[in-house]
């Protein structure tokens, strides 16, 4: 598959959960969403963008801000393509799709596990965060940073990983199959 091809592919299949994608259609569409987010970023910077310089007796600083709206519009367009094709290079690994959202899924976990644990830690050390980092609190924070360093590595590798020969339960091979 070429790279005009997995683009048409997958924008063809822009809500397509079902099915299959091999390596190459999902890797090219891959870095188009990149190379796109790049232009769009680039297009932000040029026409978005504005640099203030502050001085004063003390010191000098520049602030630079930009709203992203082509950035944030091209996000908008190909996350559920993106998304899609990912799933589908999921069921050619012979996984489930659900397996690209596991690291979304445990920052919404870890996120709570933290907020929960300032909150017991507060309560338990008399409403100071001083002691937040110790005991019980630190030994559910440090396995979930872990945790969530790992899981996008993991999804890296399955994304990686070659196509399940013959047919799964997710479709035919697409490399079997004639277009």
């Amino acid at each position: 598959m070429t790279f005009t091809q997995a683009i048409k592919t997958c924008l063809g299949k822009y809500v397509t959960f079902s099915g299959r994608a091999t390596r190459p259609e999902y890797w090219f569409f891959f870095l188009f969403v990149l190379l796109l987010g790049l232009a769009a970023a680039a297009i932000d910077w040029m026409f978005f963008t504005s640099v203030t310089s502050i001085s004063s007796e003390a010191a000098n600083a520049t602030v630079i801000q930009s709203s992203q709206p082509v950035q944030s519009l091209v996000a908008l367009v190909v996350f559920l393509p993106h998304l899609a094709a990912a799933w589908r290079r999921m069921h050619d690994t012979g996984r489930s799709g659900w397996h690209v959202l596991l690291p979304t899924l445990l920052a919404m976990v870890a996120f709570a596990v933290l907020v929960f644990g300032i909150g017991a830690a507060s309560h338990f050390h008399g409403g100071t965060m001083d002691r937040l980092l110790t005991g019980a609190t630190l030994l559910i924070l440090l396995p979930t940073l872990i945790v969530l360093l790992i899981s996008p590595l993991l999804v890296l590798f399955w994304l990686s990983r070659p196509s399940q020969p013959e047919t799964n339960k997710y479709g035919p091979n697409p490399h079997e199959v004639q277009p």
